[in-house]
């Protein structure tokens, strides 16, 4: 079902930044809530609506409930979001409400109710969902718009939530903080460069996999039309499938030959050198051992021979004392 045609031109190009500030804020409240699986808490967004572009710089928590069986039973203190809103105004005058969020990790069938209960605070509400417990490789945020949607027979509209890309960027002072803080958590000296190196490849590796296998789901249930076929989806998997290398040339698998026979050279010239050096450590360890041998046996034929000289030097003192008695009689 297509959207109109006014929102959707005004909607093009227009991209939500958010910064470390409210993932830190979102991340402490999702933690001092508590939130198990299934449940997700809410609050309110604050910055500047620029047109083409939406800065969330700042946001507060809001008293939120709702029933798990009923997702259209829930409860929002917007009496509480009036009164914190004064208070806001008094210390930052330039951040504005301009829309909320939720930690999701999906849409929730009561989104376009709360979203339609904020615009009473501000007439083009954005809605972030921040998900603090992401374990994949990417951002933690996706933003949307409700916008009208027409239906397939064209008699009526009804509202929708038109995703909107996301970015985040940090000021100078909010980089400095977020460095701090990452110090406090992480220490750099504990693991070396090469761990950390594989580490970040090995989650790029895991989210990589568990975005083909949603490409695959999705392909599948459009196949045996469980869902319809999205033009825009497929238009993009297009994309993505001619950055792909065409392995069917001579230049590129001469090139792909190339780079492997070259890794391949650096990791038989390491296994050579770190054999050299063990054998290396080996012959010098047989040459000490000899040392420590010969001296030992050295030592052990000295301390034999002490003995026998005592023996003679006394013998010798003896004889001297006989001769000296003889020649002066008493």
């Amino acid at each position: 079902m297509p959207t109109t045609s006014e929102e959707t031109s005004s909607l093009a190009g227009t991209s939500v930044v958010v910064h470390p500030l409210v993932l830190l804020s979102v991340t402490d409240h999702a933690s001092r809530a508590g939130i198990t699986r299934g449940k997700r808490v809410v609050g309110v967004l604050l910055g500047q609506d620029n047109g083409k572009t939406i800065n969330v710089a700042n946001s507060f928590a809001v008293p939120f409930e709702e029933d798990e069986r009923d997702g259209k039973t829930w409860f929002l203190d917007h009496d509480y979001i009036e009164g914190m809103m004064e208070m806001f105004k008094k210390v930052n005058a330039r951040e504005k409400m301009i829309g909320w969020y939720h930690t999701g990790p999906k849409l929730r069938s009561s989104d376009l109710e709360i979203d339609k209960l904020m615009k009473r605070f501000t007439p083009r509400s954005t809605m972030v969902i921040i998900d603090p417990n992401r374990q994949d490789v990417g951002l933690p945020t996706d933003a949307y718009l409700a916008v009208e949607e027409i239906k397939d027979d064209g008699t009526a509209t009804q509202k929708t939530f038109m995703h909107v890309p996301t970015t985040v960027e940090a000021e100078e002072a909010e980089e400095v903080g977020v460095e701090h803080l990452l110090r406090d958590i992480y220490d750099t000296t504990a693991v070396g460069s090469l761990s950390e190196r594989v580490s970040s490849q090995l989650g790029a590796l895991s989210g990589l996999y568990r975005r083909l296998i949603e490409i695959r789901e999705y392909l599948e249930a459009v196949v045996s039309g469980d869902l319809p076929v999205n033009h825009e989806i497929v238009y993009e998997l297009q994309n993505i499938f001619n950055y792909l290398p065409d392995l069917d040339k001579p230049e590129t698998v001469r090139s792909f030959r190339v780079a492997n026979n070259d890794r391949l050279l650096i990791v038989y010239l390491s296994s050579l050198i770190r054999a050299v050096i063990a054998l290396h450590g080996l012959v010098n360890n047989r040459l000490e051992m000899a040392r420590s041998e010969s001296t030992a046996q050295n030592d052990s034929k000295e301390s034999s021979k002490d003995p026998k000289d005592s023996k003679n030097s006394k013998s010798k003192d003896g004889d001297q004392s006989k001769d000296s008695q003889d020649v002066n009689p008493s």
